[in-house]
């Protein structure tokens, strides 16, 4: 076994400064955890200790090559370091030592002793080691150990010369969030891009259908090095101790050569799973926005079909029953059996849409057992509950932002309560991800979402009794700027459903100015659907081919008084969004109320212009609102370049 096989440029520090001997080891030990040689360091470091401890592993000649064989180590290795001012380490002859090894070996065999035994060969060379000593760079360190190598064992060389790697030399993973066009465009492009450079390269993709083209342990052993082109997240914990590369999805299709290139030329750091491969980590290469961004499309990703789907059912059974001629009231979308059975389908289905959002992205931040904790805290945010009451019997839901929120916090929660139980015996190790971690992550999201929510309740209390205040002094057209404006902030959160309430409410009095209120509020939850489908269509340049061909299903949406339709792009771009689609239902709202619009039903959209008082004026309205928003998000979100 050559000493190059065994060490690795990344496990080679040149110039240290230690400033004593466990110092020393301390630093040797950290290369080797940099290198992902260890499964347990903890463990690997009473080895090394231990051995010290029956006598120094400085064997004199300014060398000490410290080594330990243990249940910790995954596979032999190999780190070196220079100490060009020396270290006090207790070798024989008193003089410091300026070059280390340190040996990590499993316990099956004796590689420590071979590895040794071949190292005193090279090593008995005064030339050598001051060559060694006086190496400028880990490059220049292997290749002299290679050199010499070669000269001493010359048979080696002769005998078995360097056989062709097998398998594939570049691993690759794609997903984009919603898993369908640039999920495959990425993975073709590396695909060619492996094929012109003659390098062997597999792409795993990560559809909407699941993941094809798995990569097998097999692969990821005999490997270069993988990239991962996405813009969700992935598994990454089977990629422990391999160079990794993370980029997002859209430089897998424009530059798929670069990636493959440094994988082979070396530049992708080596990835380093969490102890037990529980938590997917992230990547080094990647900044905390990036994160946070792929966190968040997982949610999304994930929460797209609930919404698209559930929407058009919903639509679909309002379109039934105005084609039956059924009364516009309270019960419209509901009266026909059929209608009745889509639109009980499209609820449940919309039901789901927050718990999975809030879900998928406490998942990704905390791995599997960030799913519950997630789904737990999307649900109470849709529900309301509180401490008082519990049942969520007379509260008000905290909506979109509240499952943002729950989804993020109780991620980053229990991701820190999973570092806490790093201290735990060893013997629990089998309990934490049945038991320990979803007891506790249900208590803490609980918790906090039992305190979030009744702050909601107070803020849209307050809400209603300022629109009463606006409604009893005349201040028509300003209420109704302020209810579209509030039916497309939060889109189904507690804003919204403050809006909503108090249009619906107001009903009941049968007044013109209630009716008034009512056409405002639905008008002002029609704009933000219409505005993002509009702006796909005229403002291409602003979004990618997913983005754009989702983007046609919300003029269903919208048109059917569906706000949530909004909710996926909300979410991927809140601060240019969510002020532009507010703007569109303020300016749609106060014309609604200026035209003298009225609206007798709570809901159906498009669906229910019979009951519409001014029809025409209130979809010029519409309109009007629908454009402003798509104006003003052209302006506030910049164009895309190749789509990125």
């Amino acid at each position: 076994m050559r000493i190059t096989d065994l060490l690795k440029k990344e496990g080679i520090r040149i110039g240290a400064s230690p400033a004593d001997k466990s110092e020393a080891i301390e630093m040797l030990i950290g290369l080797h955890e940099k290198c992902g040689s260890l499964n347990d360091t903890a463990v690997y470091r009473e080895g090394i200790l231990a051995r010290e401890a029956l006598g120094t592993t400085a064997i004199g000649m300014e060398i000490a090559i410290p080594h330990a064989k243990s249940e910790a180590v995954k596979a032999p290795a190999l780190t070196a370091m220079t100490a060009p001012a020396g270290v006090d380490y207790g070798s024989p002859d008193g003089d410091p030592c300026k070059l280390l090894f340190m040996i990590a070996a499993t316990t099956d065999g004796d590689v420590h002793m071979e590895v040794l035994a071949r190292m005193m060969q090279l090593l008995m060379d005064t030339d050598f080691t001051e060559k060694l000593k006086n190496a400028k760079s880990p490059e220049e360190f292997l290749a002299l150990i290679d050199a010499k190598e070669t000269e001493k064992f010359p048979e080696e060389a002769a005998a078995a010369p360097a056989p062709k790697k097998e398998g594939y030399r570049v691993l690759a993973v794609t997903a984009c969030p919603t898993g369908i066009a640039h999920t495959y465009m990425a993975a073709e492009a590396l695909a060619k891009a492996g094929e012109k450079l003659g390098v062997p390269i597999k792409v795993e993709t990560n559809g909407s259908g699941g993941a094809k083209n798995v990569l097998t342990a097999e692969d990821i052993a005999n490997c270069d090095g993988i990239i991962i082109a996405a813009d969700k997240s992935v598994d990454t914990a089977r990629f422990d101790g391999k160079p990794v590369w993370s980029t997002k999805v859209a430089d897998g299709i424009h530059k798929p050569e670069e990636l493959i290139g440094r994988i082979l030329n070396g530049e992708a750091p080596v990835f380093k799973a969490d102890k037990k491969a529980e938590v997917t980590a992230s990547v080094g290469n990647e900044s905390f926005g990036r994160r946070l961004y792929k966190h968040l499309m997982n949610g999304v990703s994930h929460m797209l079909p609930f919404v698209v789907a559930g929407g058009i059912f919903i639509a679909i059974a309002f379109l039934i029953d105005a084609a039956k001629g059924v009364p516009m009231d309270g019960n419209f979308g509901s009266v026909t059996p059929v209608a009745a059975w889509f639109k009980a389908m499209g609820g449940y289905a919309f039901n789901f849409m927050l718990p999975i959002l809030a879900g998928f992205i406490a998942m990704s931040i905390a791995d599997r057992p960030g799913l519950l904790v997630g789904v737990v805290g999307g649900f109470l945010a849709s529900n309301g509950a509180t401490f008082a009451d519990p049942g969520a019997v007379s509260t008000i839901p905290s909506g979109f932002l509240g499952a943002l929120l729950a989804g993020f916090l109780a991620g980053w929660l229990l991701k820190l309560f999973e570092k806490l139980c790093d201290k735990l015996p060893r013997a629990l190790e089998g309990l934490k991800p049945v038991l320990i971690y979803p007891l506790a992550g249900l208590g803490m999201v609980a918790v906090m979402m039992c305190a979030v929510n009744p702050i909601m309740g107070v803020i849209n209390n307050a809400l209603s009794s300022g629109l009463l205040w606006l409604n009893e002094h005349n201040l028509g057209v300003v209420l109704g700027c302020i209810l579209g404006a509030m039916m497309s902030i939060d889109m189904g959160g507690p804003l919204n459903k403050a809006a909503y309430v108090f249009g619906t409410g107001m009903l009941a009095s049968a007044t013109t100015e209630s009716y008034q209120v009512m056409a405002s509020v639905m008008i002002g939850g029609m704009v933000p659907p219409l505005a993002i489908a509009l702006s796909t269509i005229f403002f291409r340049n602003r979004w990618t081919a997913d983005e754009r061909k989702n983007g046609v299903v919300n003029i269903v949406m919208g048109l059917s008084f569906i706000t949530e339709g909004a909710i996926p792009y909300a979410a991927a771009y809140p601060l240019k969004v969510i002020p532009s689609c507010a703007l569109g239902s303020a300016v749609a709202g106060g014309l609604s109320w200026l035209f003298n619009c009225t609206l007798m039903a709570p809901h159906g959209g498009i669906f229910v212009v019979p009951t519409i008082g001014k029809p025409l004026l209130y979809l010029l309205a519409l309109a009007a609102g629908a454009v402003v928003g798509m104006l003003m998000l052209a302006l506030l979100k910049r164009p895309i370049k190749n789509e990125d």
